[in-house]
């Protein structure tokens, strides 16, 4: 196996996939890698209720049925874009929104370009549509809000506080699977969009 240049940030992959973080190319970026690493991020800082954190896998596909719930005849390439929408996070992580902001710009220069990397590599563009990236901001804060009052401890009040809502579903329908249930059900979906 080759050694990766010196000076460099490169992840590696089960797949055998070496993913360099400062400039990813998207012919290193496969959606098994994807899948096994949302399935194993848990939302919240793994501060959630039942026997299981709810992963980004899980949470991912929670945005895909809220933005085919409420977007009227969503293209294939919409609900792929909403499904890969924490692509970026296989290798980032999900970090809560307040360290994110801690952090600073250098974590989201990074989450962006291996996020446009891997909306290349699944035929999508690399920076979405602006009438996308609102449906889809859309659902996810949907998607956010349900989970932080069925999961996270927020009360409905609280959570409306933080989270623009429209009511798509009640929010105690929600239960985190195992991690592996997560990786196959992202990849099944993942392929019922790509055909």
């Amino acid at each position: 196996m080759q050694k990766p240049p010196a000076g460099r940030a490169w992840q590696r992959m089960l797949s055998g996939r070496r993913l360099d973080l400062l400039d990813p190319s998207p012919l290193d970026v496969e959606i098994e890698d994807i899948a096994l690493g949302l399935s194993r991020v848990a939302r919240w800082n793994g501060q959630t209720t039942g026997a299981h954190g709810l992963s980004v896998a899980q949470h991912s596909l929670l945005v895909l049925d809220i933005l085919e719930a409420t977007v009227s005849r969503p293209s294939r390439e919409l609900r792929r874009a909403a499904l890969l929408h924490d692509a970026s996070e296989f290798v980032t992580a999900d970090l809560i929104t307040p360290f994110k902001r801690v952090i600073g710009d250098s974590y989201k220069a990074v989450e962006v370009r291996v996020q446009e990397a891997a909306h290349l590599r699944f035929g999508l563009p690399a920076r979405l549509p602006q009438d996308w990236t609102l449906a889809i901001k859309r659902a996810d804060g949907d998607a956010a809000f349900l989970e932080a009052v069925a999961l996270a401890g927020f009360t409905e009040a609280e959570a409306r506080r933080v989270f623009r809502y429209r009511r798509t579903r009640r929010a105690g329908e929600l239960v985190p699977w195992p991690a592996e249930e997560a990786r196959c059900r992202f990849l099944d979906r993942f392929e019922q969009l790509r055909s």
